[in-house]
């Protein structure tokens, strides 16, 4: 049945993808919200003062496919209750089943979840599923967004005296015709993402947080592949947090800085400069943290001990260390971010950091 689905909505999601890739120049693309994120209303404890109750609470992970894994780790997104998911991308991994993938994800956590939508390389393309059709069976649900949901993205939660802005974007991977997204300097896809990001500072939005399916630092195998100039300007604006999947691991970096001894930070070097704090306890305005989410359920890859960007990463979890399923948990504040992984069943590793404005 869902291959027959496919089959017939493939006219469509073409159009839907063509149609998202058109408007990304523009300010449009608006899809209409059905449920707001309300902020929710936590009890006193020493990570979170009684007088700082208002919060936003979102999961994330990427690399999910349709197995026992992938349900393990929803079953923890459903016990967490955040307001809202970042799918990080790479959903179904295999053609013709979004439909199947949709339902599996709304019967553990409700068909108006707002579980958002970033594309991966295995949908972006559509060899192995199509975004379009994803995000047709996976709405957004998130009122105010602005730009083509599934690709390139943003939006304020909540809506009204927002506390964080979620950034999306899609670099470095193939769209149909073979060809990635432009996110050269000076590009419209670059300034869009450089706006997006500079009008959450005018607009005094405490927290900024840009997810994209692809990474540029790993103790695994891959490269740089959104580009060290697009990840030197997200460092530079001071983006508090980046969320990345791509790399089947759990890894996290030390908060990344620009300053004197370190103007850029190169791919494939680990240089002391670069890192403006290497515990885990943080401050907001010194630099940028980014975590790889890339165990929502799929298979895991091996982490390199040795690797040569190990000494910007503060923890690691692979194939040969510490593997687990799991998601990225976080409760933003106005006054802190609070982050930690919580594993699937069956596993153990664990990690927690949290950065105070």
């Amino acid at each position: 049945m869902a291959a027959r689905k496919h089959s017939a909505q493939a006219a469509s999601a073409a159009a839907l993808i063509w149609a998202a890739l058109i408007c990304l120049a523009g300010s449009g693309c608006q899809p209409a919200a059905e449920r707001p994120p309300a902020p929710r209303e936590q009890s006193a404890s020493p990570e979170q003062p009684a007088s700082d109750t208002a919060s936003v609470h979102f999961t994330a992970a990427g690399d999910i496919s349709m197995g026992g894994g992938a349900r393990a780790v929803l079953d923890v997104i459903a016990s967490l209750q955040p307001d809202l998911n970042i799918a990080l991308g790479d959903l179904s991994y295999q053609a013709g089943v979004e439909q199947a993938f949709c339902d599996m994800v709304t019967r553990k956590l409700g068909k108006d979840f707002p579980y958002e939508l970033i594309t991966g390389n295995h949908e972006s393309d559509g060899h192995d599923g199509d975004i379009g059709t994803f995000a047709e069976c996976l709405p957004n649900r998130l009122p105010g967004l602005q730009g083509a949901y599934g690709i390139q993205w943003y939006v304020d939660v909540p809506q009204e005296q927002p506390l964080v802005r979620f950034i999306l974007i899609s670099p470095g991977i193939k769209f149909p015709g073979g060809q990635p997204l432009d996110y050269s300097p000076g590009s419209d896809r670059w300034v869009w993402t450089e706006s997006a990001i500079d009008g959450a500072r005018a607009a005094d939005i405490p927290w900024t947080v840009v997810g994209m399916h692809t990474l540029c630092f790993s103790m695994g195998h891959y490269g740089c592949q959104p580009g060290e100039q697009l990840t030197n300007m997200l460092v530079s604006r001071n983006v508090d947090l980046v969320l990345t999947g791509h790399e089947h691991v759990y890894q996290r970096t030390r908060q990344l800085g620009l300053n004197a001894g370190c103007p850029v930070l190169v791919p494939g070097e680990a240089r002391d400069d670069c890192v403006a704090d290497a515990d885990n306890s943080l401050a907001q305005g010194q630099g940028t943290v980014f975590v790889t989410v890339g165990v929502g359920g799929a298979g895991h890859h091996d982490v390199q001990a040795d690797d040569p960007e190990a000494g910007l990463f503060a923890v690691w979890s692979g194939k040969n260390r510490d593997r687990a399923l799991g998601t990225l948990d976080v409760m933003v504040t106005d006054s802190r971010l609070d982050a930690r992984f919580v594993p699937a069943a069956g596993f153990t590793f664990t990690d927690a950091f949290a950065i105070e404005r």
